[in-house]
């Protein structure tokens, strides 16, 4: 009856570094608002008009030790709560290296995601538990905020650009998924479920199949690699110097240098710009030859052409890498995605 936990478990490797900061934070907040408020209760009494025993002499105009305690005493405290909480973001900013890449689309009330495998899932999400995760997120329609209490991470998901999480589940259990952020009528249903198993048992229901209706047998990066061909992306996009678009083969993570002097990183964004506007950043070397394809094709396929682009190769991308056999088509920014003729991306410029 009286089971009403005031958290939720502590589920992933930092939400017990998240509950010290709070902790602390809460006790701090305590500490001074009991120390002001029994201050202000003694000058009340001590100070009342009626009391005419007390010294009411001015006080002296300077008091260099006041001063100091003052000023020092805050800023320490201040500076341990920013290089606290510093240190937590950037481990919650920087997914580990071996962390497996997920895709998670939200709309509208429910989230979408794939696994690098090829299971789809709606509303739920299975991992193993003690293996980092990394999701890569975008909206469909509206702002939509991913939360899971139990692991302490929450981030809003954006449309038309990719934002990223990561956790790490440090124990089996079910544990609730939430959209954070006011998305429409039914946002209090955009709800589901994060289920962390055993490495056996996720092995065994990876060899299940999605329990979401997913295709078996086709990892992300093989999706991507038929949408690819299907949209002639390879016509340009091939893998010598014969290539009328930027080679793709190693793109991934790597610095590209663009018409006009500047440099980007080649990232899931960068690709998918280059897919869907394919003039926005060109690489240089390269002309403006590959079509735009906004509006053209869905998030979930534009997922699976930024898998297949990361598959190709490049710095360490946290998810292993698939074999699929041609080189996506340019996105948005320049970067090489599904695109039927070959077309400015941002990649590396050729030698002429």
């Amino acid at each position: 009856m009286w089971n009403f936990p005031l958290l939720p478990d502590q589920a992933s490797t930092f939400a017990g570094r998240v509950d010290g900061l709070y902790f602390f934070l809460v006790a701090l907040t305590a500490f001074f608002t009991v120390m002001i408020s029994l201050m202000v209760a003694f000058m009340a009494i001590r100070y009342r008009e009626s009391n005419t025993k007390v010294n009411r002499d001015n006080p002296l105009p300077e008091n260099p030790t006041m001063e100091a305690v003052w000023i020092g005493v805050p800023l320490v405290i201040v500076l341990v709560i920013f290089f606290w909480g510093v240190n937590i973001y950037f481990a919650i900013a920087r997914p580990p290296a071996n962390a497996v890449d997920m895709y998670v689309t939200g709309k509208q009330w429910m989230w979408k995601i794939q696994h690098p495998t090829g299971q789809r899932e709606i509303n739920e999400i299975h991992v193993a538990v003690g293996q980092p995760v990394r999701l890569t997120m975008i909206s469909q329609d509206v702002i939509h905020s991913f939360y899971v209490p139990a692991f302490r991470v929450k981030q809003d998901v954006l449309p038309g650009r990719y934002s990223q999480l990561w956790f790490e589940p440090t124990k089996p259990g079910i544990y609730h998924l939430f959209c954070a952020e006011f998305c429409g009528t039914k946002h209090s249903g955009m709800i589901g479920r994060v289920v962390v198993m055993e490495s056996a048992d996720y092995e065994r229901w990876l060899a299940g199949g999605s329990s979401n209706g997913g295709s078996l047998g086709q990892t992300m990066a093989d999706a991507g690699a038929q949408i690819f061909e299907a949209q002639g992306c390879i016509t340009c996009h091939k893998m010598d110097d014969a290539s009328r678009a930027p080679i793709l083969k190693g793109l991934y993570g790597k610095s590209v240098a663009l018409n006009g002097g500047e440099t980007v990183i080649a990232d899931e964004q960068y690709i998918r710009e280059s897919i869907l506007r394919s003039g926005a950043k060109i690489v240089a070397g390269y002309g403006p030859i590959m079509p735009v394809y906004q509006n053209r094709i869905s998030e979930d396929e534009l997922m699976q052409l930024v898998s297949y682009i990361k598959s190709l190769g490049g710095p360490a991308t946290g998810t292993p890498a698939a074999t699929p056999s041609a080189a996506p088509a340019s996105e948005t920014k320049g970067t090489p995605a599904a695109a039927k003729p070959a077309q400015n991306v941002n990649e590396p410029s050729r030698n002429k």
